[in-house]
C-alpha cells in the first residue's frame, strides 16, 4: 500500500456553486463558508454561489473562494479519517495544503490571500503583463527563449511547470508575445494566451512579494503537522520559518508542479486525491505517471467513491 498526498486546486478552477451542493446538506461545510464571509466582513459565499463569474474571477474573489471551497470540502472528507503522507497545492492552492497541514488557520488563510490577490493585482498596470501556457516544448528550450526575449529588454519567464510539454510562461505584455513567437519558431506546438489580470509567477510580482512579507509577518505560521511539497523547491519542508519563506519567494518564482509530482512518487506516494473544484490536478498528475491513481472530490458523490476505494485498501 502506498502512500496519499493531498492536492488542492489554485487559481482558474474557481465557478460559480462551486461546494454549493454540499454546502446545502452539510453543516461543517456551510459553517466554512460563513467563517470566510466574517473573516472578510463581506459575502464572499453569496458571491461563489449566485456569481456573477467576471466577479468572482478577480484574483481579489477568486483566491480566498477558493480557499475556503476547498476547505469546506476538506472539511467534510476529513470526517471519513484518510489521513495523507503529504500535500501539496497549485500556486494559491499551497495555502490549502498549509492550512490542511495546520501551519495556517483557516481564518488566517483567507485573510492573507484576500490581501495576496490585492498585491497582485495592484503589482503590475492592468494590460501591461500578462501569460501564456506554451504546448510541446522542453522546459530548456523555453527556458532558453525566455532568457534571450528578457535579456532584450522585455522580462518573461517561465512561470507554471505543469507536465511535460505543458507550461506557462508569465512577464510583460512584450516580452510573453515575443517568447510566444519565438518559442513557435523553437518547435512549440501551440501557444495559448490566458485570460489573467497579471504576470503571476514573474520578476514583476517583486514589489507584491515585500508587501506580502510584511502581511505574513502578522501571521502565526506553526511547523507543519503533515509535510508540505512546496512550490519553489519541490521538496517536502515542515519547519513555519522556511514555509514562510518560501510562500514570500512564490509570488516571484515558477510553480514546480511537475516536479513536485515527481518528487512526491519518488516518496512513495501512489495515490493521489485533489479536493476542491475541479480536476486539473488529477490531470497533470495522470501527464506525469499514468500509473498514479487519482481521485477528485469535489461532491458527496466523488468524496464517498473515493472513500470506498481508500477504505478497502486500508481494511
Amino acid at each position: 500500500m502506498g502512500k496519499i498526498a493531498f492536492l488542492f486546486p489554485g487559481q482558474g478552477s474557481q465557478t460559480v456553486g462551486m461546494g454549493q451542493a454540499l454546502a446545502a446538506s452539510e453543516q461543517i461545510v456551510s459553517e466554512t463558508f460563513k467563517k470566510a464571509d466574517e473573516v472578510l466582513g463581506e459575502s464572499l459565499s453569496k458571491l461563489i454561489a449566485e456569481g456573477p463569474q467576471e466577479q468572482l474571477t478577480l484574483t481579489v474573489n477568486a483566491q480566498p473562494a477558493l480557499l475556503t471551497t476547498s476547505i469546506a470540502i476538506l472539511k467534510y472528507f476529513s470526517q471519513f479519517g484518510i489521513k495523507p503522507s503529504f500535500t501539496a497545492g497549485h500556486s494559491l492552492g499551497e495555502y490549502t495544503a498549509l492550512v490542511a497541514s495546520e501551519v495556517l488557520s483557516f481564518e488566517d488563510a483567507v485573510y492573507a490571500v484576500r490581501k495576496r490577490g490585492e498585491f497582485m493585482e495592484a503589482a503590475v498596470p492592468n494590460g501591461e503583463g500578462t501569460m501564456a501556457a506554451v504546448l510541446g516544448i522542453d522546459r530548456d528550450k523555453l527556458q532558453r527563449v525566455t532568457e534571450i526575449v528578457s535579456a532584450d529588454g522585455n522580462p518573461v519567464q517561465l512561470a507554471n511547470l505543469n507536465c511535460p510539454g505543458q507550461i506557462v510562461i508569465s512577464g510583460s505584455k512584450q516580452g510573453v508575445e515575443e517568447a510566444s513567437a519565438k518559442a513557435k519558431e523553437a518547435g512549440a506546438k501551440k501557444v495559448i494566451p490566458l485570460d489573467v489580470s497579471g504576470p503571476f509567477h514573474s520578476s514583476l510580482m517583486k514589489p507584491a512579494a515585500e508587501k506580502f512579507a510584511s502581511v505574513l509577518d502578522t501571521i502565526t505560521l506553526t511547523d507543519a503537522s503533515i509535510p508540505v511539497i512546496v512550490n519553489v523547491t519541490a521538496e517536502p519542508i515542515t519547519e513555519a520559518a522556511e514555509i514562510k519563506k518560501r510562500l514570500v519567494e512564490q509570488l516571484y518564482s515558477p510553480v514546480l508542479w511537475e516536479d513536485s509530482i515527481t518528487k512526491m512518487l519518488e516518496l512513495g506516494v501512489d495515490t493521489f486525491v485533489e479536493i476542491g473544484p475541479g480536476k486539473v490536478l488529477s490531470g497533470l498528475v495522470k501527464k506525469v505517471n499514468r500509473s498514479a491513481r487519482t481521485f477528485a472530490i469535489y461532491d458527496a458523490e466523488t468524496c464517498e467513491a473515493a472513500v470506498a476505494a481508500l477504505k478497502e485498501e486500508t481494511e
